[in-house]
């Protein structure tokens, strides 16, 4: 991991990364048939396109190898605060929306890596995300970094049900 190059990128450099960003995210999917895998670019063209948008990209070499990017919430529309009861006084948010680790490079620590790039000096207090409660390891992945689940909800009637976890920044 040691070898790995991490670097940040904007809204304004989306349109040099969206297909590194499409591909790691299919290799991360593998074969399996996915509904989400369909609609993921565009995803990382809304996300690509909000104001503060944050990616950061891990390369062995000239080799993408991950990537993990988010934006901060609108303020004042922090949609986790109906989980939270009392909601926290703090309110700046950023939203975690996506990591994926291409499969040959998993179980290295990138994930860590990338997760601690993203969120790194941000000047938001909180971070949210949503991660699907099928996936129970990746989770418990996101609590050793200091996420709390504080609910559920499923955004899309074809979605999965998503655990809503909170940190407070910068992480521990």
């Amino acid at each position: 991991m040691a070898d790995l190059d991490v670097r940040r990128y904007s809204r304004e450099d989306l349109p040099h990364i969206r297909q590194t960003v499409i591909d790691i995210h299919a290799d991360a999917q593998g074969e399996r048939p996915d509904e989400f895998r369909k609609k993921f670019p565009w995803f990382v063209d809304q996300w690509g396109s909000r104001e503060g948008y944050s990616c950061v990209i891990a390369w062995d070499g000239d080799i993408a190898v991950g990537f993990a990017y988010g934006a901060p919430a609108v303020e004042g529309r922090e949609w986790w605060r109906e989980y939270v009861e009392p909601a926290p006084e703090k309110t700046l948010t950023f939203a975690y929306s996506e990591l994926a680790i291409r499969q040959a490079y998993r179980k290295r620590g990138i994930a860590d890596l990338l997760s601690r790039a993203l969120l790194e000096d941000r000047t938001e207090d909180l971070a949210v995300l949503l991660v699907d409660v099928e996936h129970p390891r990746v989770q418990a992945l996101y609590e050793d970094w200091g996420f709390k689940k504080v609910g559920e909800q499923q955004p899309f009637p074809d979605s999965p049900v998503f655990a809503v976890m909170l940190a407070e920044l910068p992480l521990a």
